[in-house]
């Protein structure tokens, strides 16, 4: 054993215990002792039940949102029972307690949808049925093809795709990202961005920790990727900006163009039938820009779209 091995501290790393956040632990286990060289046990993986895990039969809009995926990790952590907690940063609710932070976020994976059951948008047969709870695909999906029927569709990647299987629904919308870090690359059709924008911080892990908890935070600034963050607050501060729920339908894409940023995003009713789009390019860091773009969409929203968002003006 190594010094190094002697002295490493006992992390008590918190995660649903879904078999995607289980895979986002373990790479983040890695990670960590990879940085600092552990041995794999310096870091202890601590599966909760999530209450959004618990009822799959009705969209997380309509039983309390996305804090349903944090709100046992939030109490564990709060607790002290845990140190840190792993998240998938798109079902982190855009406002989070002041008691915590995120000093680490994983450098981002795909973050394309892949559409299962159909090659494309196009090729989904005439007045197919579509699994998905989220409003996003659901109003993108209509809006594209509003011959198309939504179902509400939850659980694991595994359940979905069972469901998939038993004919509940002829098509259904995954994460790449969640596809590839289960070892499911295969399943599925990713949706090209010009066509289908992703969900804001898709594809992204993110590490969150106490604020008041200096010696974890310093432990985990040694894997946050720099550029996962300016993109990850970018994306999270239009969110803030345009004052959305868990009930809001919007879709997110910044990505890196010539040294700036640059953000695409639309927004929807939630019937797919009314539809805004807006791009802004900003230097990382400067959320002016953001701001700015989000002002500019609540400005020009339709009233059956601001509905859903903080009123224009």
């Amino acid at each position: 054993m190594t010094e190094t091995e002697r002295t490493a501290p006992r992390l008590r790393l918190g995660t649903r215990n879904s078999p995607l956040a289980m895979a986002q632990a373990v790479e983040t286990r890695a990670r960590l002792c990879a940085a600092h060289g552990w041995s794999e046990d310096a870091v202890e993986l601590v599966p909760v039940l999530a209450s959004g895990d618990k009822v799959l039969d009705r969209p997380l809009s309509e039983i309390g949102g996305k804090a349903l995926w944090t709100k046992e990790l939030d109490q564990w952590l709060g607790e002290g029972r845990i140190d840190l907690s792993v998240h998938s940063a798109k079902d982190v609710e855009t406002i989070r307690p002041d008691a915590f932070h995120f000093p680490a976020f994983l450098p981002r994976a795909d973050r394309r949808d892949c559409l299962v059951g159909a090659a494309s948008i196009a090729a989904i047969p005439e007045g197919a049925v579509v699994g998905t709870s989220a409003p996003r695909r659901a109003a993108q999906l209509l809006n594209l093809r509003p011959d198309c029927k939504v179902v509400t569709f939850r659980g694991n990647v595994a359940t979905r795709l069972a469901k998939l299987q038993a004919g509940e629904a002829d098509v259904t919308f995954l994460a790449a990202a969640g596809l590839e870090r289960l070892g499911q690359s295969a399943v599925g059709v990713p949706l090209e961005q010009d066509e289908w924008i992703p969900a804001a911080a898709q594809g992204v892990i993110a590490i969150e920790c106490r604020a008041d908890d200096a010696t974890t935070t310093a432990l985990l600034a040694a894997i946050d990727h720099a550029a996962t963050r300016v993109e990850l607050e970018a994306e999270r501060a239009l969110l803030a900006e345009l004052g959305g729920t868990c009930h809001s339908p919007v879709a997110v894409l910044c990505a890196p163009a010539d040294g700036a940023l640059v953000m695409r995003a639309a927004l929807f009713s939630p019937d797919g039938a009314e539809r805004i789009e807006g791009t802004a390019s900003f230097a990382p860091g400067d959320h002016a820009g953001v701001k700015a773009l989000a002002a500019d969409l609540l400005a020009r929203a339709t009233p059956a779209i601001a509905a859903h968002f903080r009123k224009a003006g």
